[in-house]
């Protein structure tokens, strides 16, 4: 794994290091072939979690946008606290059958299979400035049906940031467009 240049902090915290230091790989989780990030242990350490949360942050400003959109599940962990620390509300983009309501939905392919997301159909008022925050970008397949929710839903997506972009699956080149949010990734592997 590699990451992205230092970010030392006044304490001199190699931040991209920290975070690097607390993924582990599961091999063959949840089907054989497949290496799944974990990110347990990085959400136990307090100083690894709050760098992640508040680097998100920092990349974005806060005040800078009105909605952020967390992709379950572990993009909830993520996506709430940069939500709170950036005045923004909170709003779950979840797999199907799990919100209440009416809602729109998004089919696509994972690295691995098929799933399908909803958001609720009123979480968003047209215009709202929308981050959207998960924790791997892998093909971009997630990612890209949570864009299309937001914008069917109403929501302009202003910005895209992932706690880790694995490189080789090519999801960043699937997501940015010349005219579209860019994708901002804490580490790149």
């Amino acid at each position: 794994m590699t990451a992205g240049p230092a970010h030392d902090d006044a304490d001199g915290l190699d931040l991209p290091a920290l975070l690097l230091q607390r993924i582990r790989d599961v091999a063959d989780y949840p089907k054989p072939g497949i290496v799944f990030k974990d990110i347990a242990p990085l959400l136990a350490d307090h100083v690894a979690f709050a760098g992640a949360v508040d680097a998100i942050v920092a990349q974005h400003g806060r005040g800078t946008v009105d909605k952020v959109v967390g992709i379950e599940a572990r993009g909830f962990i993520l996506a709430a606290p940069v939500a709170y620390h950036m005045g923004a509300g909170f709003v779950p983009v979840r797999k199907q059958g799990k919100l209440p309501g009416p809602t729109l939905e998004a089919t696509y392919a994972l690295e691995y299979g098929e799933a399908t997301l909803e958001v609720p159909a009123d979480a968003f008022e047209a215009g709202d400035r929308v981050l959207v925050v998960d924790d791997v970008l892998a093909t971009g397949g997630t990612v890209e049906a949570a864009l299309g929710l937001v914008g069917r839903a109403g929501g302009t997506v202003v910005g895209i940031s992932v706690l880790m972009e694995l490189a080789f699956l090519s999801g960043r080149e699937r997501l940015e467009q010349a005219d579209g949010p860019r994708v901002h990734a804490l580490l790149t592997v």
